[in-house]
């Protein structure tokens, strides 16, 4: 888990303040550098804040068994879950190699759904442009825990 003191200071002048999206990014992209992929080559890291402002880190670890591994938002969540205690996640940051934004594959596009169903997600690579974008346009009808306790049908035939 990392400290949020090093999140950009509000009291700066406007000029000299890097966005929350900013800082967040950076250090993802820092983490990234991490990332255990020997297989792929494709290193990805994450930041995942809570709705208390705690932050939780992660990266890619692969595996030879390509099924078997982690990706960095799942890592992040992980930690936090192990951090307990479990809150509402609120901002995903995600840089992955290359220039264009690495958005969370579909598993952990479920997975921040499960954790913060209205968690904004920040997509970047190594540099160049960022998406921002909610969960719910990434993963429209999402199966929810709501949807699980309330036995509501899922568009399209799921569960």
């Amino acid at each position: 888990m990392a400290d949020v003191a090093d999140l950009p200071d509000p009291t700066a002048p406007e000029d000299r303040r890097a966005s929350a999206a900013e800082v967040l990014l950076a250090r993802a992209r820092t983490l990234r550098t991490n990332a255990y992929a020997p297989y792929s080559g494709f290193h990805v890291g994450a930041v995942v804040v809570t709705a208390s402002g705690r932050r939780f880190e992660g990266v890619n670890v692969e595996n030879v068994s390509y099924r078997l591994t982690t990706c960095a938002e799942q890592a992040a969540l992980a930690a936090m879950c192990t951090a307990g205690p479990i809150e509402e996640v609120v901002v995903v940051a995600v840089a992955g190699d290359g220039p264009a934004p690495c958005t969370p594959c579909g598993a952990c596009r479920q997975t921040i759904a499960e954790f913060g169903s209205q968690a904004v997600i920040h997509a970047t690579g190594t540099s160049g442009s960022v998406l921002t974008v909610p969960i719910g346009e990434l993963l429209p009808d999402a199966f929810t825990p709501e949807r699980l306790r309330d036995r509501q049908e899922v568009p399209g035939g799921g569960a």
